[in-house]
């Protein structure tokens, strides 16, 4: 849908679309798009920028950005809001963490354990506190990264677990030995 609705902004004539997006979108959703899009269109430029998903609302309404990609629901009064992909937080582990035998887990059941997360602005980890406060409950947070490799990378290596986007996940857990275990949250 993304697609069709990118061709339509390039065949106006617009050499050049600003995209803002969250990371999620910018790592896992939007290269194999815009890398097609930019083919069928080759004088089209895209400027695409990862940010949080405030900034995102914010650069759309104040207009400086064409097109906006943010996570979860939006309340944005005087945007469009289009549904461009479904992906599910999960829990990644290394494979020898005690919760990797597990088909599901709840995120209270995680939170014994310390997390590793992406840095403290990150839209993800507003969320998940977002989630933990609502148990009343606190998150062991034992380091903070900037990408989702840096997670899997340190979770591979034994420092602790992450919650993360599923295709995230998956991507990585194509090079890495990880776990991959489904969050039993509606939320997820």
């Amino acid at each position: 849908y993304l697609h069709n609705e990118l061709s339509e902004f390039s065949d106006q004539q617009v050499g050049h679309i600003r995209i803002f997006a969250n990371t999620t979108a910018v790592t896992d959703f939007l290269p194999e798009t815009l890398a097609i899009l930019m083919v069928q269109h080759p004088r089209l430029t895209i400027d695409l920028q990862e940010r949080v998903n405030l900034e995102v609302l914010r650069s759309v309404a104040e207009g400086a950005s064409d097109i906006g990609i943010t996570a979860g629901p939006i309340k944005a009064r005087g945007l469009e809001v289009i549904h461009f992909s479904t992906d599910r937080l999960v829990l990644t582990t290394d494979s020898e963490h005690p919760l990797a035998q597990l088909q599901s887990v709840r995120l209270d059941d995680t939170l014994n354990h310390p997390h590793i997360c992406l840095q403290e602005d990150s839209s993800l980890l507003r969320f998940i506190k977002n989630q933990v406060d609502s148990l009343q409950r606190d998150i062991n947070v034992r380091i903070q990264v900037f990408s989702f490799e840096a997670m899997c990378r340190m979770i591979e290596a034994g420092v602790d677990i992450g919650i993360m986007p599923e295709s995230s996940a998956l991507r990585h857990q194509q090079t890495m030995d990880l776990k991959i275990i489904q969050l039993d949250e509606s939320w997820a």
